[in-house]
Formats: C-alpha cells, structure tokens, sequence
C-alpha cells in the first residue's frame, strides 16, 4: 500500500485548510460587495472546452478515461464562458460571476513520468461588455480583493499590465512569417531566439529594446509613442492605467507597464494582468488574468455579447504568502475530572459555543487540572477550563 500522495498531490494539515478558507472568504465577500454571484463550473469539461481554441496546450490537460474525450478543468475561464453563453444566455448582460474551486494541470516530471498540479483558484469573470470601462473594474476589483489579502509592504506587490493589441501592433511592423517567432521569443524573454530571427538588424534592436521595456507606465508608454504614434489603442491603455494609478497608489501596488508580457494560458486577445509579490526567496505569482473576447465567441451566438474579462487568484499561494500573519484559532479546552462530570463539562462548551467561542471536550476525566493543562498546552488551546465539583 502506498504511503505517500501521487506526484504533484499535497495533504493539507488543519491549518492550512482554515488559512483557505479565511482567504476564499475575504475574497467573496469583495466580489459580492461588488455585485458579483458565485457560480460552481463543473471538475470536468469536453476537452475541445478545456483547450479554449487553442489558447491551453493539450499536453497540460488532465485527460480522464471515459466513452467521450473529456478531462479536468486546468482554469475556471473556459467553463464559466460556456455556461454564460448557454444556460446563462438570457439573463442580462453583464453578467458579474465569481468562481471558487479546484483546478488541475498535466506536466511531465524529471523522470518522464506524468505529474498533476492541483491548484486552488478564487476569481471573477465580467461577461458581455466590450470596452476599456470594464477592464478598469476588473482592474480596481482585482487591486480591492488584494488589499483584503494581508498584504505588507515587505511584500512588494506588484500589478503588472500588459496588452495583446499592443504587442500585435508593434509585431505588424515585422515580415509575416517573422511575427509568431518574435512573439515567442519576446513573451519567453529569449533573447537568443530573438538574436537568431532573420530580420534587419534595426527590427532586432528594437525588438532587444522591447524586451527589455518594462516599469513606469508613464515611461513605458513615452517610447511606445515613439513608436507607433498616437494610436488609440494605446491612448485606451493609457486612461485605463490613469483610472487605476489612484487606487494602487494607495494600497501601496506598484503598477508596472510590460508591453511583451503573456501570462502562462494563450486565452487573452487584450489586457492582460499579473500580481506578483516578493515572498521569502523569490517573487511569487498570486492572480493573473485578462480580456478573452474570442474564447466567448467561440460559445457565444450573438457577436454582441462575445466580450469576457477576469482573473483568478492562487490560494495556496496566497496562503503561504501571508501565513505569519493569519491568526491562529486556539480553542478552549473543557477538562473534566470525574465520568460524571461529563454533561456539565458538555454544558460549558455549549455555552462557549453559544458565545461564539472556539472550544473542544477533552475526551475522557483527568486525575488532576494539572494533567488537564498539560494537555492543553500539548493541544495548543489558548487556555483550559476544569470542570470538578
């Protein structure tokens, strides 16, 4: 018999379990001040769903043995798009959606052998408005849901936006068979790739330039200009970054222009999002998302309302980001020393309970209140209430 969990699976001791459970509910209780209702997408879609166009790679997919091709779901997005352009198709729009639950993802590990991620998830979908008004709102909820995270300035978070329309305007200056290569590299940051690209040493330089093109939005879209001119698309991009700076600012986020950024899901065909903080050796990714108009299209019949935009946040990762700072729930222990002192040991945690406070019954009588305390601070209980006559 098996001992440990599969690759890639954790066990989740009692604490850990309750520091998601507090972060899932911070979370929801933003998205619903914000007029969100939560829907449940199913574990498991048709694989032609779970690989949105072609935007999730199938070797990623968890592919489950059954008569038709099916398999669990690696994001929320996909299944919670579906649903809005079905069962949820006459309701009207927008429809303001948040999604909580599991996720899973196919990788092959260093021995060639199959390895499943399950990540916890927490996020909002906005369907059904096309325009820059909803990616701010996506934007100000995204930064309002973190600042109910914990989050302190050692952390360091950082939002940053990128945008799939600019990139491609700043690719349609290059050759046709040169753009996909060129996005690659640059959203791979390769910089070698990038060298190897057959292209005139004046489109390379750029491109090397690009690359390195992040920080300041105010700075970053001064050599945009330069580039490309006074395109709406980046005049959109600018007033969606000024309606969001305010808020940031005071939340102490950091907003951080990367043209060449994608996150790790092809969904996004617009503004695309990543908050990333500064854990305790590395920088830790904590929500990611963006504008998927195309994937609603794929399900949506009327053109009209083919617009989606959201993001998710990785719990776990979250958790393991502010764990210090959680507060620990330390029952009461109620000790008793006789066997018939049981029920009014039983009264006095109900009545804690009653009060709202956290007690558990020790299981059996104790021959002194000091063996009772001994095993309460075993326990790890904020103190012990002895029950003898």
């Amino acid at each position: 018999m098996a001992l440990q969990p599969a690759a890639g699976a954790r066990d989740l001791n009692p604490r850990e379990v309750e520091g998601n459970c507090r972060i899932a509910e911070q979370l929801a209780a933003v998205y619903r001040l914000w007029g969100y209702q939560e829907v449940a997408p199913p574990s498991f879609e048709r694989l032609d769903t779970l690989e949105a166009g072609g935007g999730i790679d199938g070797r990623e997919l968890v592919r489950l043995a059954t008569d038709e091709p099916l398999g669990l779901r690696p994001e929320l997005t996909a299944s919670i798009a579906r649903a809005a352009s079905t069962r949820l198709a006459e309701r009207p729009r927008p429809l303001r959606l948040w999604a909580m639950g599991s996720t899973f993802r196919s990788s092959t590990g260093d021995g060639g052998g199959q390895r499943i991620l399950e990540q916890l998830q927490s996020g909002v979908e906005l369907l059904g408005v096309r325009s820059a008004a909803a990616d701010v709102e996506l934007m100000r909820l995204l930064l309002a849901a973190a600042g109910r995270l914990g989050l302190e300035e050692r952390h360091q978070p950082r939002l940053l936006v990128g945008h799939h329309g600019v990139l491609s305007v700043l690719l349609s200056q290059l050759p046709d068979g040169q753009r996909s290569a060129a996005r690659r590299a640059l959203t791979n940051f390769d910089p070698l790739a990038l060298a190897q690209l057959p292209l005139p040493e004046s489109d390379r330089q750029r491109l090397a330039t690009l690359m390195r093109l992040r920080g300041e939005p105010a700075r970053v879209m001064y050599q945009l200009e330069q580039w490309l001119g006074p395109v709406p698309l980046l005049a959109e991009l600018g007033a969606t970054l000024a309606a969001v700076a305010p808020a940031a600012e005071r939340l102490g986020v950091a907003l951080q222009l990367d043209p060449s950024f994608q996150p790790h899901f092809a969904l996004y065909d617009g503004l695309v999002l990543k908050l990333v903080c500064q854990g305790q050796e590395a920088p830790v990714e904590i929500a990611s998302g963006g504008r998927y108009d195309a994937l609603v299209g794929r399900f949506c019949q009327d053109p009209a309302q083919a617009a989606g935009v959201g993001f998710g946040f990785d719990i776990e990762a979250v958790r393991e980001l502010v764990a210090p700072t959680l507060d620990a729930s330390s029952p009461v222990l109620v000790a008793y020393g006789r066997p018939e002192d049981l029920a009014p040991a039983l009264d006095h945690l109900e009545a804690l309970h009653q009060a709202g406070t956290c007690a558990e019954l020790l299981s059996g009588a104790t021959a002194s209140q000091a063996e009772a305390q001994a095993i309460g601070e075993a326990r790890g209980c904020s103190r012990t209430l002895w029950i003898a006559p």
